[in-house]
């Protein structure tokens, strides 16, 4: 599966029919589907407008900020967020503060710096989930595995690949698409280039069985109201 989506609005919504109805069962109380990549065209239009999934960009605001700070403390974003509560061992200290990952040396300013010195340069990546590291990710796997940046040949604009070693859609996807998406836009106004493509890949893309019947609920409910 290979596809270019408009928008990730567009992207959500036949995503989650394509799990829906093809979406292996899983033991871990999920429905998911394999290797899927997908470009979405218009990297900007990252609010998921679909009525019934009800997306925060207040949110998906305070996560891009908490990772703009690099702190791996989940203290605050807590608060906004249940489940970064039971990501740590007590300490309230994860390894999936991913500007925490981009910063770990120097990774994100690197790339930005080979495309500036480079702009045909293919090694503009940097990594998040490292395998060398399995022994402290007894409470937190992170599940980004890279992150990789390129300047289009003859086009000039700013291309983004983001891959994932297994990523939840209904919540991991929306708002992990609207907070690299952003990062995608400021490497491309430092490059002073415009923005391009955004791709994305999954090895496991998946929903949650709570999530399963979140659209029928929602014009149900539609519905009863009127």
């Amino acid at each position: 599966m290979n596809i270019a989506y408009k928008n990730a609005t567009e992207a959500f919504e036949d995503l989650y029919a394509f799990i829906m109805g093809q979406g292996v069962n899983t033991n871990v109380g999920t429905k998911a589907v394999y290797n899927v990549g997908f470009y979405l065209l218009n990297p900007q239009q990252r609010v998921i407008t679909t009525e019934w999934r009800k997306f925060s960009e207040r949110y998906a605001e305070r996560e891009y900020a908490w990772y703009m700070s690099g702190d791996r403390s989940v203290a605050e974003i807590k608060k906004h967020a249940p489940m970064w509560d039971k990501m740590h061992g007590g300490d309230n200290i994860v390894n999936s503060n991913y500007g925490w990952q981009w910063t770990r040396n120097h990774q994100l300013a690197k790339c930005i710096k080979q495309l500036k010195e480079n702009k045909d340069t293919r090694q503009a990546w940097f990594t998040i989930f490292d395998g060398k590291e399995k022994d402290d990710y007894e409470y937190d796997t992170p599940c980004t595995l890279s992150v990789g940046f390129d300047i289009k040949p003859q086009i000039g604009t700013l291309d983004m690949c983001v891959t994932m070693r297994s990523n939840d859609l209904v919540y991991g996807f929306c708002n992990d698409q609207y907070c690299w998406t952003k990062l995608q836009q400021l490497v491309a106004d430092e490059l002073g280039v415009p923005i391009g493509t955004y791709y994305h890949f999954a090895h496991d893309l998946h929903i949650y069985k709570r999530h399963f019947d979140m659209q029928e609920k929602y014009y149900k409910q539609q519905l009863k109201n009127l």
